[in-house]
């Protein structure tokens, strides 16, 4: 306890005192809607990717390979500007859906 500051020695809210201290802060946990994509419909424009504003969309070789669920706030930016509407949101407790850990999906399949 003696180590905890007091009101007066914190600093006003909203500052950020360094540069790129927002990874530390899964802001993840407490969403309502998770986004969910269908690999198969996707076509790797990447749209999602351009407009996520907590940049949680992951691209591998040009490719859309999943999300960062750590920083996914659930705004469903993402599959409202998706043109063939690959995403959607889904309630939290439904899950991601068939994806890793980390919210990666497979490579895509292409038939």
């Amino acid at each position: 306890m003696a180590d905890e500051k007091g009101s007066r020695e914190l600093p006003p809210g909203g500052l950020i005192l360094e540069a790129g201290n927002a990874v530390k802060y899964l802001t993840g946990g407490w969403r309502t809607y998770r986004p969910r994509v269908d690999k198969g419909k996707c076509i790797d424009c990447l749209q999602c990717w351009l407009l996520c504003p907590d940049c949680c969309i992951d691209v591998e070789e040009g490719t859309m390979a999943g999300y960062d669920y750590d920083h996914c706030k659930g705004c469903g930016i993402c599959a409202h500007i998706c043109p063939v509407k690959a995403i959607e949101m889904v309630l939290e407790t439904e899950g991601a859906g068939p994806a890793d850990a980390k919210g990666r999906f497979g490579s895509k399949k292409k038939a």
